[in-house]
């Protein structure tokens, strides 16, 4: 029972911490909290002479535990998702319920 427990153990400190794991690339990253996170930041460094215009186009990927992860959140389905032909400035953001689920969602503003 020990040994099941340990193992357990293991495994779900791997889960948790391979949930985050790909969100550290970005210029801009939030502190996550560990039992729920929610924020937003810019995939770029001068967002303040950046004008936004006047299009929004979202796409998202979610995971499930970890284990089971889908959607398509590639910039390119973001703006087309917008109607945007012309891309302007790019944003992400990112939400985590202990692991258990999370979900990245890629924000484009443009023309």
């Amino acid at each position: 029972m020990k040994k099941l427990s340990k193992v357990l153990a293991v495994v779900g400190c791997s889960m948790l911490s391979t949930a985050c794991a790909g969100i550290y690339g970005a210029p801009v990253v939030p502190p996550p909290g560990f039992l729920f996170s929610r924020f937003s930041a810019p995939l770029d460094i001068d967002a303040q002479e950046t004008e936004l215009g006047s299009k929004v186009g979202r796409s998202s990927s979610q995971s499930i535990l970890g284990l089971i992860a889908v959607g398509d959140a590639s910039i390119s389905s973001a703006a087309k998702a917008g109607g945007i032909t012309s891309i302007r400035h790019v944003d992400y953001e990112f939400e985590n319920l202990v692991g258990v689920f999370s979900r990245f969602t890629i924000v484009v503003y443009g023309d």
